[in-house]
């Protein structure tokens, strides 16, 4: 895998750490050691853990990082290798049939035979399924970039099992096959970054492919580490506050926990509302842009006063 820079950003992981930091991503020794690995391993990296920790922003950043074309497969229920693989451009084949008709005269001219006459018919038709006439789709994309790239296959697990079963062509072995022409084989294999919200159980085959990886939420210190390269403008007291506070949030008994991005908006809520610390009335105001369900905001009021205050306090 080569890109203009030679990909000598990852000749390490603190290198790896170090550029994913450079483009605002707060990686962390796993993470970076998965990036290496995959790179070195020649291997996909399947990321799995609650939404919003930082899964499809990893792939965004890696490309910008590297300096790297991204291409984004989005998965959900039904999708088909038509969609992710190709399509043929039939407004361009239509055309062409036409103008062949016309020409039709001009093509025969010679054919004494049906043999010769069936002949130069064939020549034609291999050009009618060729890939003059194919529109790409992310993965056949992915496999035609001329430098390096990152191919993301984003919320896995809303595909379903005969996709999975798809896939394997591509993360075994860097190419697909469009069975009007053939295999193709990536030109350089990008880096492959496959996440799931673990909607469902991926199969074993998908994971012998790839190298796991984890992302949870993040500790109070690289939360704050995380907010601080996303929210530059915010005050020191106002930051340690926020992040006490989500953190002790994710600690109670509610149906969805707020993600590392909610964090983000609410700390620049906080800062559009011009808050300088936390306080209860600041906080219920505003606690829908961290809970995005009735019920949690409902089951947290008794505590809100708490967690505001030890907030506060911290």
């Amino acid at each position: 895998m080569t890109n203009k820079t030679g990909y000598e950003p990852l000749t390490s992981i603190d290198a790896i750490t170090a550029g994913l930091g450079s483009v605002g991503y707060i990686s962390t020794r796993e993470i970076s050691t998965a990036i290496y690995l995959a790179h070195n391993l020649r291997k996909p990296i399947l990321i799995e853990g609650p939404a919003g920790v930082g899964k499809t922003d990893l792939a965004a950043s890696m490309a910008r990082f590297l300096e790297a074309p991204l291409t984004r497969l989005q998965c959900y229920e039904g999708l088909d290798e038509g969609k992710a693989l190709y399509e043929w451009k039939y407004g361009k084949q239509l055309l062409y049939t036409q103008l062949l008709k016309e020409k039709l005269g001009e093509v025969m001219d010679g054919a004494a035979t049906l043999d010769a006459a069936f002949t130069k018919l064939t020549s034609f038709e291999d050009l009618f399924f060729s890939e003059t006439f194919l529109e790409p789709r992310p993965l056949l994309t992915a496999m035609q970039q001329e430098a390096a790239s990152v191919l993301l296959i984003d919320e896995i697990d809303k595909s379903d099992e005969e996709f999975e079963a798809f896939l394997l062509e591509v993360l075994s072995d860097y190419q697909v096959t469009v069975p009007e022409i053939g295999t193709i084989k990536a030109k350089v294999p990008p880096l492959v970054i496959l996440t799931s919200n673990n909607i469902r159980e991926l199969g074993d085959a998908l994971k012998r492919r790839c190298l796991h990886l984890h992302i949870g939420f993040p500790e109070a210190e690289r939360e704050r580490a995380i907010v601080r390269a996303r929210v530059p403008d915010i005050a020191d007291n106002l930051l340690t506050q926020l992040v006490v506070f989500v953190q002790g949030l994710r600690d109670l008994d509610i149906r969805k926990q707020p993600s590392i991005s909610e964090t983000v908006d609410w700390a620049r809520t906080l800062i559009l509302m011009h808050a300088n610390d936390l306080d209860e009335d600041m906080v219920r105001t505003t606690l829908n842009v961290l809970l995005k369900h009735e019920s949690d905001i409902a089951a947290v009021d008794k505590d809100l006063r708490k967690l505001t205050r030890t907030s506060a306090a911290s």
